[in-house]
C-alpha cells in the first residue's frame, strides 16, 4: 500500500504512542495550547475544571483537561523551531495516521493549535506587558526548505524578500500568515503585527557578549521592514499548519522592548495575565 509507512520513518513507543511526544490518539483534544516552557503547563492546566491526562518526555509535557464543559489540552515544545518541527509532525500523526497499521488516513483532521509565549518588540511604539498576536511571520532558520511541497507568498512577505539586505540570510527565510478563521477569538488584543521568528537568542537577536552579531542595526532594520516583534518558534506552526491542514495563531505578551531597552517590571504577573486572557476567549 502507497500509504504504508515504514517502521524508520514512523517511530513509535512500546504501548504505540507516538515517539517523542509520547502520547496516544485519545490524549489530545482538537485545541491545543503550546508554550515553550514546560513549566508553564500546569500553570495553564491549573484552569482547567479537571486534568484527565498528564504524559510527558523529555521536554514535551502534555496535559489534557476539560474547561467550562470543553476538552482542551496544553502541551510545551521546547525552545526553537527544530523542536516545533517535532511537535507539528507528530500532532498530525496523532489524528491523521492510523497508527497501528502505519497507514495516512484518507480523511484529515484539522487541529486549532493557540500559541501562548513571551516576546521582545523591535518597534519603540508597543508597550510592554500586552498582548501581540502574529498575523505574518518570517522565519530566519530555513527550516520549511527542507520540505518539498512548501511555499508561501503574499504581500508583506514580497516586500520583505525585496527590500532584505542580508543577502548571506535571504535563502534561508520563508513566510506564513494565521489562520484568519480562528483570529475571532483574539480580535480584541491590543497588537496585531508581524513577527520574525529567530534561530537563536544572542546573536539573531542582535545580543552580544563576548562574541558579535551580524550587524548593530540587525532589529532596527527588521522593523523598517514591517516587522513588529520577535522569538522563535511561531514560524514554523504556521507554515506547518498551512501544509498540514491545521489552524494556527500566536499571541504573545510583550515582555521587552529592546528598541527602548525596557523589560516588564513583573513578567510573572504578565505571564499569568496572559493565561487567563487566553483562556477566557478560546473557551467560552
Amino acid at each position: 500500500m502507497l500509504n504504508k509507512l515504514a517502521a524508520s520513518e514512523l517511530v513509535l513507543n512500546d504501548d504505540g504512542s507516538v515517539y517523542h511526544l509520547n502520547l496516544l490518539p485519545e490524549d489530545i483534544a482538537d485545541k491545543i495550547i503550546l508554550v515553550g516552557d514546560p513549566d508553564r503547563v500546569p500553570k495553564v492546566s491549573q484552569y482547567f475544571d479537571k486534568v484527565e491526562i498528564k504524559k510527558n518526555k523529555r521536554e514535551f509535557y502534555t496535559h489534557t483537561g476539560v474547561l467550562r464543559g470543553e476538552r482542551i489540552s496544553v502541551m510545551s515544545t521546547g525552545i526553537g523551531t527544530e523542536n516545533i518541527d517535532i511537535v507539528m509532525n507528530e500532532l498530525d500523526a496523532l489524528v491523521n495516521i492510523d497508527l497501528k497499521n502505519k497507514e495516512i488516513k484518507t480523511e484529515h483532521k484539522a487541529l486549532e493549535l493557540f500559541r501562548m509565549g513571551t516576546c521582545g518588540s523591535v518597534n519603540p511604539d508597543v508597550q510592554v506587558d500586552n498582548m501581540l498576536v502574529t498575523q505574518n511571520v518570517v522565519g530566519l532558520d530555513g527550516l520549511m526548505h527542507f520540505y518539498k511541497d512548501y511555499h508561501f507568498e503574499n504581500d508583506f512577505s514580497k516586500n520583505f524578500i525585496e527590500k532584505f539586505p542580508y543577502e548571506k540570510i535571504k535563502p534561508m527565510l520563508y513566510f506564513a500568515d494565521w489562520a484568519e478563521d480562528i483570529a475571532e477569538y483574539y480580535k480584541d488584543a491590543r497588537y496585531h503585527g508581524n513577527t520574525a521568528t529567530f534561530p537563536g537568542f544572542y546573536a539573531p537577536q542582535g545580543r552580544q557578549l563576548r562574541l558579535k552579531s551580524l550587524d548593530d542595526k540587525f532589529l532596527e532594520t527588521l522593523n523598517e521592514l514591517g516587522i513588529t516583534n520577535f522569538e522563535m518558534e511561531t514560524s514554523a506552526i504556521y507554515a506547518f499548519s498551512k501544509l498540514l491542514g491545521h489552524k494556527a495563531i500566536t499571541v504573545n505578551n510583550v515582555i521587552a522592548n529592546r528598541r527602548r531597552g525596557e523589560f516588564s517590571s513583573d513578567h510573572h504577573a504578565s505571564e499569568k495575565n496572559l493565561i487567563e486572557w487566553v483562556l477566557e476567549r478560546i473557551i467560552k
